[in-house]
């Protein structure tokens, strides 16, 4: 897209958001790849283009082989714990200050809205901020289980029971937490504008939140790279440089 293009769509999000009064925030892979976070499914780059997300990220692979399973998702960890917020998540921060947006729904893991400053983060996927024993529901944070994992190359395991801990994130074969995604359904519920970020909105139950915005006659704009099932739905969409696009909204404010 042409830079005029990108301006003039960058405007009329600017508008919608100035128009709204219940705007939503939905955030996916695509606005922490700027940090240095791969997504999970772009060919060459995606995190799951030599890896079966069945075999290493199911909560079964977890619950056989836990020391296989860290094997795996501490290297992911490790990756993820010294990644810093970057330009877009900043944007989205400002968006919150300025009481244009009501919160920040979120699909990633890497707590990156929260370091950077939002708020009201509903994170639908969970955090790595924290591992689960499911034996006596102890909560460890990140960093002791850094250490853990440094210390042994095995699963940490808790500190009260000596049971495995388990990453406080939903793993392929759980059900999303409960409350965190009734809160979500309701934001989309009541929004008059839903703006997703970095999304291919193709993961449910989360890829049907654009819906319950739409369904109550609330607008939906896009701003993400590649097509989404929303693209006929939405009032706009900007599809370039997530952090290129969201700095054009903010200046068009």
């Amino acid at each position: 897209m042409t830079r005029t293009g990108t301006d003039t769509n960058a405007a009329r999000l600017a508008a919608l958001l100035r128009g709204s009064e219940r705007a939503v925030v939905l955030t996916g892979a695509g606005i922490s790849v700027p940090s240095g976070i791969p997504d999970f499914r772009s060919p060459g780059t995606g995190l799951w283009e030599n890896v079966d997300p069945m075999e290493v990220a199911h909560i079964d692979a977890w619950r056989r082989d836990p020391d296989r399973f860290w094997r795996f998702y501490g290297e992911r960890f490790a990756m993820l714990s010294d990644k810093r917020p970057n330009r877009a998540h900043e944007v989205v921060v400002e968006l919150e200050r300025r009481g244009l947006i009501r919160g920040v729904i979120t699909q990633n893991i890497d707590r990156l809205h929260r370091a950077a400053g939002s708020e009201k983060v509903i994170e639908v996927h969970g955090t790595i901020e924290w591992s689960v024993c499911l034996r006596c529901d102890a909560r460890v944070p990140l960093e002791e289980v850094m250490g853990a994992l440094k210390a042994a190359e095995r699963a940490p395991a808790c500190e009260r029971c000596g049971a495995p801990l388990k990453p406080d994130v939903v793993l392929f074969g759980e059900l999303l937490p409960a409350d965190a995604m009734a809160e979500a359904e309701r934001l989309a519920t009541e929004a008059d504008l839903m703006i997703c970020i970095g999304s291919s909105l193709e993961v449910y139950p989360v890829a049907g939140l654009p819906q319950l915005t739409l369904a109550r006659g609330g607008r939906l704009a896009l701003v993400t790279q590649g097509p989404t099932p929303y693209d006929r739905e939405a009032e706009v969409k900007l599809d370039g440089d997530v952090v290129d696009e969201l700095d054009a909204v903010l200046a068009a404010l």
